[in-house]
């Protein structure tokens, strides 16, 4: 049974793991704890995999009405998750984090159930550090990660990335010029992609737009641009890409639904630091220049130390990210390619390809130990 969802940093893990699991044994029986609301609403069932649906409890983070109603909803979503345990009859409970996996965990433990718990970030939320105080095991993503018997994995890949990473080990050229092409880019040119994910960043936005002037100066043979704005975030940079001249250099679109196209051609990319995302690029072995998210508790700066310790990408503060930044830094790292493959290398020693896998044997493990 894997429990999590809610966004894409919970599902996408835990369909890597579903995948390797039924890839390893066709019979394998997978039940997925999911909401009704998150992604793992369409995304579980499509990929064939049987989703109950089990009450969200958010855990209030300070004083407030709402925490007098967590208990009778706890204990209903605790119900609900251990109806599913037993209907299920399983023999292992995989959490990734979010608000299933709390009543998950609770269920296990009341049934004697074994539970696996992965955490995505380097600072783990509340649900694993929960889980992970009776765990068979723990997997986490980054190193350093504060959670008790924490063995280091590294992110179970989504399978189109994972598929990506071993197109770039047997050809990578190939892997570049079919995703060019389909994505209407030169690949004999140096590529920058620039992403906030699937809702956007603003200031990665008015950033680059600012910077389109400096970038056109470069003239004839300039870096080509991949950008992906975000829905609903895209007339700036039209605007100042057309202002430019910079057309038929400067690709602009709110979102790409096979993001795996764009890191195939990418040479650098300029991007929030979710964990999905400084675990992808590493796997892929691609340099980076990381503006973590400057709200929260400060999770994504952790998430790429790591990369950035490495040499493997650059750390920029959002307030500090300007279109002067990007004309005096990022423009040169674009052309300046003997640094960009250190960086590239760099990334890779720090990269873990072989994250799900990995995870797969510890599940199987615990489940072997309750058989």
């Amino acid at each position: 049974m894997l429990a999590g969802g809610g966004t894409a940093g919970h599902v996408n893990p835990l369909l890597a793991v579903a995948d390797e699991l039924r890839a390893r044994d066709a019979s394998t029986r997978i039940t997925v704890l999911g909401t009704a609301e998150g992604l793992e609403a369409d995304l579980v069932p499509a990929r064939g995999h049987t989703l109950v649906h089990v009450p969200r409890v958010p855990l209030p983070r300070r004083p407030s009405a709402e925490m007098f109603s967590v208990p009778s909803r706890l204990r209903a979503a605790v119900r609900a998750a251990e109806d599913a345990i037993v209907e299920a009859e399983a023999s292992v409970v995989v959490g990734f984090g979010g608000y299933v996996s709390t009543p998950a965990y609770l269920a296990a433990r009341r049934r004697g159930v074994p539970v696996v718990v992965h955490e995505q970030n380097a600072r783990p939320g509340l649900a694993n550090r929960l889980g992970a105080r009776r765990a068979a095991a723990v997997a986490v993503t980054f190193p350093g990660t504060p959670l008790r018997g924490a063995r280091l994995t590294g992110l179970p890949l989504r399978r189109e990335i994972a598929t990506l990473a071993l197109a770039r080990r047997v050809d990578a050229l190939a892997a570049r010029r079919e995703a060019a092409e389909q994505l209407g880019l030169d690949p004999d040119r140096t590529i920058l992609v620039v992403t906030g994910g699937s809702l956007g960043a603003q200031s990665l936005n008015t950033a680059m737009a600012g910077a389109a002037a400096a970038l056109a100066d470069l003239g004839p043979g300039r870096p080509q641009v991949l950008h992906l704005t975000g829905r609903g975030k895209d007339a700036e940079v039209r605007a100042a890409v057309g202002a430019a001249g910079l057309d038929g250099d400067y690709v602009v679109a709110e979102y790409l639904l096979e993001m795996e196209r764009a890191l195939a051609v990418a040479d650098l990319v300029l991007c929030r630091a979710g964990a999905g995302t400084v675990a992808e690029l590493t796997a892929l072995g691609l340099p980076a220049a990381y503006v973590p998210l400057p709200i929260g508790n400060g999770e994504q700066r952790l998430n790429a130390q790591p990369a950035v310790d490495a040499g493997g990408g650059l750390l920029v503060e959002d307030r500090l990210l300007s279109p002067a930044w990007v004309a005096s830094t990022l423009l040169p790292l674009l052309g300046d390619r003997a640094r960009r493959e250190e960086m590239a290398a760099a990334a890779t020693r720090v990269g873990r390809p072989e994250a799900t896998a990995a995870v797969v044997d510890l599940v199987l493990a615990a489940a072997g130990g309750a058989r």
